[in-house]
């Protein structure tokens, strides 16, 4: 019997909203030197949100669309708790996140969120299982466990046969999955990927989707991608423009 390490137990009847944003507006300030502030009131401001709300639920895969500029990285900073509103409210888990200091932030991340950021951020001195292992390492669990979970989440992800590679001696596709891959380590209640298929080949962004999607049955996943295969695999997209959602179907 194959195991899995991606289920999550629920005896609720209906959907709960892992992650929402409500009326959430962010403002930055640019410097004389075009470097965005955050206080400086003399500046420039700049709104990267203005009014945002939406809400994703358990066993919900989403996916975030839009043109440059639009507030992608800005609502996906904000859903990850990597950021806080300027006002409105975003909450994981039914947590308020800017109720919270960095180190709790932190904490809620760890125990919560499972991020894909576009630039892989993996080690260069450890190899693919080691990669995918470490952030287990912080949640206490055990040696053992971490080495077959990281094992078992890299075949899902078609890198078996990649264990013991590092990350110089892998393509960009293939550590993107490693990235995938490491992210799931935790079994997040919510996993956010930026740009998951961005580096991919059709078949091997086909297998991380498919994945995505049985992953979604058992938490909230959100994919901000311009790559139309990814969007017409979600279950719905919520569409920005100049900060504000102008569709979300």
């Amino acid at each position: 019997m194959t195991r899995t390490y991606v289920e999550h137990e629920s005896t609720d009847a209906e959907p709960q909203s892992v992650v929402s944003a409500t009326n959430v507006h962010r403002t930055y300030t640019r410097g004389p030197q075009g470097g965005l502030l955050r206080r400086n009131r003399t500046a420039t401001e700049v709104r990267a949100l203005d009014g945002v709300s939406v809400s994703v639920a358990q066993g919900e895969l989403v996916g975030i669309a839009g043109p440059s500029g639009s507030g992608k990285s800005t609502l996906l900073h904000l859903l990850a708790a990597l950021d806080t509103p300027t006002s409105g409210r975003v909450e994981i888990r039914g947590t308020d996140t800017a109720g919270l200091s960095a180190r709790e932030r932190s904490t809620l991340r760890r125990d919560h969120i499972g991020i894909v950021f576009q630039r892989f951020h993996l080690l260069s001195s450890l190899t693919a299982q080691q990669n995918v292992a470490l952030p287990l390492i912080e949640l206490g669990v055990g040696t053992g466990e971490r080495r077959d979970r990281a094992e078992l989440l890299l075949q899902q992800v078609g890198l078996g046969d990649r264990l013991d590679h590092r990350p110089g001696e892998l393509s960009g596709g293939e550590q993107q999955r490693v990235a995938v891959a490491r992210a799931l380590a935790g079994k997040p209640d919510l996993l956010i990927a930026d740009e998951p298929t961005g580096e991919l080949d059709s078949k091997a962004g086909a297998r991380v989707l498919d994945l995505l999607e049985e992953l979604s049955e058992k938490r909230a996943v959100v994919v901000a991608s311009h790559d139309q295969a990814a969007l017409e695999r979600v279950d719905r997209v919520i569409r920005l423009r100049d900060g504000t959602v102008v569709s979300d179907a």
